[in-house]
């Protein structure tokens, strides 16, 4: 066998080429950078093997007395010009990949297919020896006649282009075309596909995107507008709304603080007022988690500050209820409790104010009650690596101190008023006998409880730091 490549190097090209488009297959796209490798090495011991047997891809075949290893030497020559346009677009490929990433996929192809087109005719005045200038006579006027049949499909091509061009989008960019919103996920050739919110493909023709009014909620940073808008009572006095709304836009940790989000007056009419927070987020799926959290935030502040969202129909001769019993109403621990256990509960609640800053319970303390924040805004705080972090922020209705309740024990967390405060407080020696006989609250409060402290454990935990990879390409470019 070994004999017969050394004494036949026209069947070692044969092989080197057969070699290439196996490892080619063979080698997973993680080591890219290999097939990069061993397609190069390849290419050079093919035209090594080519010239050093007197075949140059620059003049005719020889043999021309002997046609089939005139033909085999002619295929191997034209194979050699296709072999080197393909090695060369894989390596500006692999360049422009590191250089613009997958936004540069058109430009790429089309440089690909610039390098073949140039391979072909080369191949045909060099090797076939035919005369280029009829070849390009002929080749113009049949890519007239195939663009006016591909005007449509042309129009899209060339549409695309510039809009990887112009950049006005890019991969995984948050944009709208027209009205559709979604998630680029490709640019190809004739269309851009979005993945949209609700999970679904829309195919847009690139020829449609380039007329069109393009919205990008991914420039010029990573922020993404979110609002929400809050009909209340014509009854309710602005001033107190416009707080209520400003303590549930504080309460929100998500929205970011610069651009610093507002609470402005959208509308005014006799039949009510409607208010409106807004404010950016950084990830577009924040969004809908953080729509969620606004409104239910400002329902239980403006609640708490007595003021209610707009209904068809008021009723002005609603039962008015103390704010210790509509808090106990509205708590997920305690509203499974009777209406005279409730009345009870509320006359041993104590109203405790916090300043903006102050510590209402500080991290490894054991409390003996138990509070319930009435209004305002509560920081809870970590420690983390030895720095302090902000892991969440509460509001009306949630409550303070249920580990020191249930357990004796206390949470890792700092809890601090980031507003000023009013907070109902309840002492372990009342609460204690209504847990031990109401199984129900204290298994919700014990739930709750583990959930803190498992959220604690897992916010505080250190994660491995993932060492980054180096490969070839990156070798090569500290190198340059």
């Amino acid at each position: 066998m070994l004999s017969l490549l050394t004494e036949h190097p026209l069947f070692s090209a044969l092989i080197l080429i057969l070699l290439d488009l196996g490892l080619w297959r063979l080698i997973s796209s993680r080591g890219s950078e290999w097939k990069l490798l061993v397609r190069v090495l390849i290419f050079a011991l093919f035209s090594i093997v080519l010239f050093n047997e007197g075949l140059n891809p620059m003049e005719p075949a020889p043999w021309a007395d002997n046609v089939p290893l005139h033909l085999a030497a002619t295929g191997l020559q034209i194979g050699w010009w296709l072999f080197g346009a393909r090695t060369l677009t894989v390596l500006i490929g692999a360049v422009m990949m590191q250089r613009v990433g997958h936004t540069g996929r058109l430009l790429q192809d089309l440089l690909g297919a610039v390098i073949f087109l140039i391979a072909i005719i080369a191949a045909l005045a060099y090797v076939l020896d035919l005369p280029v200038k009829g070849v390009l006579a002929t080749s113009g006027a049949l890519a007239i006649i195939v663009g006016l049949a591909l005007q449509s499909t042309l129009s899209d091509v060339f549409s695309g282009i510039v809009l990887n061009t112009t950049k006005p989008y890019q991969l995984d960019d948050w944009i709208s075309i027209d009205g559709t919103e979604g998630r680029v996920t490709d640019i190809d050739w004739r269309a851009t596909r979005l993945q949209t919110s609700q999970g679904s493909m829309a195919v847009i023709p690139n020829s449609l995107a380039a007329k069109a009014k393009i919205i990008n909620f991914s420039r010029p940073s990573n922020m993404f507008g979110v609002s929400v808008s809050v009909p209340v009572s014509p009854r309710a006095r602005p001033s107190s709304v416009i707080e209520a709304l400003e303590r549930a836009m504080q309460g929100c940790r998500q929205l970011l603080d610069t651009p610093a989000p507002s609470v402005s007056l959208k509308s005014s009419a006799s039949g009510g007022a409607e208010y409106e927070i807004s404010g950016f987020v950084a990830s577009m799926g924040e969004k809908r988690v953080v729509r969620n959290q606004l409104f239910d935030l400002a329902y239980r502040h403006l609640q708490a500050s007595g003021v209610n969202l707009l209904s068809s129909n008021e009723t002005s001769a609603a039962p008015q209820l103390s704010r210790p019993r509509a808090l106990l109403e509205s708590s997920p621990i305690f509203s499974t409790l009777r209406e005279e256990e409730k009345d009870t509960f509320s006359q041993n609640m104590t109203l405790q104010t916090f300043r903006a800053g102050e510590t209402i319970l500080a991290g490894g303390e054991v409390s003996d009650h138990l509070f319930i924040i009435e209004s305002g805004v509560v920081s809870v705080t970590l420690k983390r690596h030895g720095a302090p972090l902000e892991s969440g922020r509460m509001g009306p209705g949630e409550v303070i101190g249920e580990a020191g309740i249930l357990s004796d024990t206390a949470l890792p967390a700092d809890f601090s008023a980031k507003t000023f405060c009013a907070l109902y407080r309840i002492e372990k020696s009342y609460l204690k006998p209504c847990l031990d006989a109401r199984h129900d609250i204290h298994d919700a409060m014990q739930a709750l409880l583990d959930f803190r402290l498992h959220k604690a454990q897992s916010l505080t935990e250190e994660t491995p730091v993932v060492a980054p990879k180096r490969g070839f390409l990156q070798w090569l470019r500290n190198r340059v």
